[in-house]
């Protein structure tokens, strides 16, 4: 049985995005993309929303191609490529933007995805904020990973909405990159056994 696993980078202050929409505090080295690299060749699947997809395509479909690619960014370009992806838009036509080996699918419905993670093949990554709020209100997100980047944004956009319900979870284990970024892993209640 598979999970889903959020991966997200955040601020030391609970920022995903910077008031304009930035990113570019992220600090993403070689050591820390090796690493990405290797938690998403893992994946059986990556699950997005629509703006994290589109991103996603405007670099790394050719990302290999750029001779100014770095070699984890060369090696991200073939995961990305290759990974079945199954985008959640209630815009996009379920029989279009199937490229990059894309599945487009109209909203979260619970029953449908403890099938994916049911199917053989491993964990499920999860990316888009959006869509991420939707899967905690269902409940359906087992691991959260959190890149803690060492910078305080003073203001963005905050990685937890505002929901009204309390989620207990489960210490993983932490790790420290040479950068000063920092992993924390938190499980789920239900998801006593998970490791990786």
């Amino acid at each position: 049985m598979g999970r889903i696993i959020l991966p997200v980078s955040v601020s030391l202050d609970g920022y995903f995005e910077g008031p304009g929409r930035e990113l570019d505090w992220h600090l993403v080295d070689e050591e820390l993309h090796t690493h990405f690299n290797e938690q998403a060749a893992r994946m059986a699947a990556f699950l997005s929303g629509r703006v994290t997809h589109e991103l996603m395509e405007q670099y790394w479909p050719t990302a290999d191609e750029n001779p100014d690619a770095s070699a984890p960014e060369a090696e991200f370009a073939e995961i990305w490529r290759s990974m079945p992806k199954y985008v959640f838009s209630r815009t996009w036509d379920p029989g279009a933007h199937r490229e990059w080996n894309t599945t487009v699918v109209r909203h979260v419905d619970p029953a449908e995805i403890e099938a994916l993670k049911a199917a053989p093949g491993g964990d499920l990554g999860l990316g888009g904020a959006d869509l991420a709020a939707t899967f905690m209100r269902h409940g359906l997100i087992d691991e959260f990973r959190l890149y803690v980047h060492p910078v305080v944004l003073g203001d963005g956009r905050p990685l937890f909405p505002r929901t009204g319900i309390r989620t207990n979870l489960l210490p993983a284990g932490s790790h420290t990159f040479g950068n000063g970024v920092v992993l924390l892993r938190y499980l789920t209640p239900r998801d006593r056994a998970g490791s990786s």
